[in-house]
């Protein structure tokens, strides 16, 4: 059976060629009395709806012995699993590193922001110099309408502004969700969740923690990937 869920995205031509980096980048988490972002207009149909079946929010058997609340990431087949316990878990559509990017290895949620603001790091503007040098959060931002920040490493599960790269390898390692998909993943997801990564059948790489001064803290400035 499936589970529905309506609410938009938007598409920003602007920061397109942002989409297949996880360049680091500088986010702050948005206060509770911050700035909130109701859904775009509705289209005739929501994000969810337009991507392949295969890639649809929806709930399916899972017979492994994880946890409830456990996020299992299946690379090679760019879909992300939710474990409800009791048999039970809800699989969302991916997009995943592209190659000579993917990695896998056991993280946890370290922490969670809603809106995170984009600063595109230097090395990314020297390549692609049209770039902005910061996008604030809300529907034009690459990261989308939610992250969730993975360990001590550079990656992390956020939305994205472009739900057509959905279940594609298009990251520098990454995983994007529709924004429709990652406000549901968020909800349930708890601070401390067990994230496993499955690697594709070519090598891929081990996550490692990042640098000291990159570590990802929740009352500093932080340095993380897209």
């Amino acid at each position: 059976m499936s589970a529905r869920f309506f609410a938009t995205g938007s598409l920003t031509a602007l920061i397109a060629a942002a989409a297949v980096s996880c360049g680091a980048a500088q986010a702050q988490q948005r206060l509770a009395y911050g700035p909130q972002y109701a859904p775009a207009e509705q289209n005739d149909q929501s994000e969810d709806a337009q991507l392949d079946p295969r890639l649809q929010r929806q709930i399916v058997t899972y017979n492994g012995n994880e946890a409830r609340g456990t996020v299992i990431i299946d690379t090679p087949h760019t879909v992300l699993y939710y474990v409800l316990g009791n048999g039970q878990a809800i699989r969302y559509g991916i997009g995943v590193g592209r190659q000579g990017f993917t990695w896998n290895g056991v993280q946890h949620v370290a922490r969670k922001a809603e809106w995170p603001d984009w600063y595109p790091p230097a090395e990314m503007v020297a390549r692609q110099p049209y770039l902005p040098r910061m996008t604030a959060g809300g529907p034009g931002n690459p990261l989308g309408a939610r992250a969730m920040y993975l360990g001590g490493t550079e990656y992390r599960i956020h939305g994205t502004n472009d739900p057509t790269t959905i279940g594609k390898q298009v990251s520098s390692g990454c995983i994007r969700l529709t924004n429709d998909d990652v406000i549901d993943l968020y909800n349930r997801v708890q601070v401390g969740a067990k994230v496993i990564v499955l690697p594709q059948s070519a090598p891929s790489r081990t996550a490692q923690r990042a640098p000291a001064n990159e570590r990802l803290s929740s009352n500093a400035a932080l340095s993380s990937l897209y």
